[in-house]
């Protein structure tokens, strides 16, 4: 269940970081509820995962999961660059999380 929570935690990060772009300095209220709320869900999701899973490993994934996924959302909806070193660079922070997960056993 930690591995599944920190998972959507990571996902919520993602929702957070793309929605800082629609909020305008935090000067349009929707957007803003949103991203606020999802960084209240990620950050509580984090800490639910660090109870069994070590903090390093639920850390680097957390940060992984949601650099990926903001950089991939970066690309489909703000036109970023999709140069294949940049993906390439993407691939190994999603095969460092995958590694993380298969190495890590969670605590009892």
């Amino acid at each position: 269940m930690a591995w599944l929570s920190l998972v959507v935690a990571g996902l919520f990060e993602v929702v957070w970081a793309v929605g800082l772009k629609y909020t305008d300095g935090f000067s349009r209220l929707w957007p803003s509820v949103f991203t606020v709320v999802a960084m209240v869900l990620s950050v509580l999701l984090l800490e639910y995962a660090v109870r069994s899973v070590p903090v390093g490993t639920a850390y680097a994934v957390w940060v992984g999961i949601g650099a990926v996924g903001t950089a991939v959302f970066g690309m489909i909806l703000f036109g970023e660059s999709r140069e294949p070193l940049r993906l390439l660079c993407l691939a190994l922070i999603v095969a460092g999380v995958v590694g993380l997960k298969l190495v890590t056993r969670e605590a009892s």
